[in-house]
């Protein structure tokens, strides 16, 4: 019957002897999943109330350390494609530090969701720092996967850049050596060639502007010189001779003509314009001649310029820069929509991944453990409030004794101070009065002598 049925009460052992079943369960040996929960910041002892989400937060431990692992290789993929010249000790050590990096971010990012306090909101900061992180993480290995298909985007980019710009140089530097300054798309663009048809007829140009200018100074001078020497001849003709210490001698205004033709001659440089005029008609023969050769000699030159100039365009144009295959893969991703699809889906892919330690928290709210731990922090808080306040009691009674003992202090030294005040004015009055009886005693004495 029913009331045969032992009662069991309600603070006794349980009927399962499984030792496991009681709470707290012992707290497990150190092994590898106390470290992967351990990287989250998880209590063990107070896990042990609730054992039954070890699994739980164990799983949630290898997130973060694959989170951190991840980082490391996109770390070493991002040095070994950007920075080929990288000794691998370098790149093996940045990848160290970058797991190291990524390891305590994500640590801490989910350490500080654990607990009932935690608000939506700041789980949303949390994840929005996460997805920052795994931006940066992810688009290495996105450069790697779409590697064949970067490099190839680059290659053609980079032949239709050199391209171009020798089409430019070909437009902006004509065989037959005319000047293109009037053009303004061809301002970067013109080549200096030595030799050039058009610059030779440039420098006959200036030349013979040159000859003209002189040649009109030298006749301006040798009309003004032939004025001077018809003077001269005439002033010294031998019909103005003068009979002068028995012979004949020139006058004193021939003497003055000569002395001024000769010093006219000197001034005015005449001799040295005559070779420079003489100069610049072997200059323009010269000139002429090299123009009439030009024509087969300028088209190699500015042949052999033109392939200089492409040549060093083409080795300058950058094949390995992050920006350079960064739009490598947009150009691939957006000239192909199957191409845009993998690549969406694989950032969206990623992002998921580095994120996952807090998208897991933020979709999963708060467990059993959460629940507990805000317990405890709730208690924590109350019985840190009380210490406070039993503090302040023990420093207001402290206060209390240590006011009550100056006062008992205060009394006894008021106490005495007026006992040895009254002391001493006994002792004064004692004084006094002996030596009062001491002088009546003198006077009696000399009274009765």
């Amino acid at each position: 019957m029913a009331t045969d049925t032992p009662l069991r009460l309600a603070d006794s052992a349980p009927y399962d002897d499984d030792p496991a079943a009681g709470r707290p369960v012992p707290v497990p040996a150190t092994g590898p999943g106390t470290r992967l929960r351990r990287l989250i910041g998880i209590d063990e002892a107070l896990l042990s109330w609730v054992p039954e989400e070890r699994t739980r937060y164990t799983w949630y431990g290898a997130l973060v350390l694959n989170t951190a692992l991840l980082g490391a290789l996109s770390m070493s993929l991002a040095l070994g494609s950007f920075r080929s010249d990288l000794p691998l000790v370098a790149v093996l050590g940045v990848a160290a530090v970058w797991f190291w990096v990524v390891l305590a971010m994500d640590s801490w990012l989910v350490s500080s969701t654990h607990g009932t306090t935690v608000k939506k909101w700041s789980l949303a900061l949390r994840l929005f720092l996460s997805v920052l992180l795994g931006l940066f993480i992810a688009e290495p290995i996105l450069f790697q996967i779409f590697d064949k298909e970067i490099r190839q985007e680059i290659a053609v980019g980079n032949e239709q850049k050199v391209a171009d710009y020798r089409g430019r140089l070909v437009a902006c530097n004509p065989t037959g050596g005319e000047s293109t300054a009037g053009r303004p798309e061809c301002a970067r663009y013109q080549l200096k060639v030595a030799g050039s048809p058009a610059e030779l007829a440039e420098q006959i140009k200036s030349n013979e502007a040159g000859m003209k200018t002189l040649q009109s100074r030298v006749t301006e001078i040798n009309k003004t010189l032939d004025g001077k020497m018809a003077t001269e001849q005439r002033e010294c003709g031998r019909d103005h001779w003068i009979r002068k210490g028995g012979g004949w001698d020139v006058t004193i205004t021939c003497e003055r003509a000569r002395k001024d033709s000769s010093s006219y001659r000197t001034t005015s440089k005449i001799d040295t314009y005559e070779k420079q005029l003489a100069g610049m008609r072997d200059k323009a023969e010269t000139l002429e001649a090299r123009k009439n050769r030009a024509a087969d000699a300028y088209q190699p030159l500015l042949q052999e310029a033109i392939d200089t100039k492409t040549r060093q365009r083409a080795e300058g144009l950058d094949s390995e820069g992050i920006l350079t295959r960064a739009h490598a893969l947009r150009t691939v991703a957006d000239s192909d929509g199957f191409a845009l699809f993998i690549t969406v889906v694989l950032h969206l892919l990623l992002l998921s991944l580095d994120a996952l330690p807090v998208l897991a928290k933020f979709m999963s709210g708060a467990t059993m453990y959460d629940r507990l731990l805000g317990s405890r922090f709730d208690a924590s808080r109350r019985l840190y409030t009380e210490e406070l306040q039993v503090q302040q009691a023990c420093v207001r009674m402290e206060h209390e004794v240590r006011r009550h003992r100056v006062e008992q202090e205060t009394k006894e030294r008021m106490r005495r101070t007026e006992h040895e005040h009254q002391r001493a004015q006994a002792e004064r009055a004692v004084r006094e009065r002996t030596e009062l009886e001491a002088r009546t005693e003198r006077i009696m004495r000399t009274r009765r002598a």
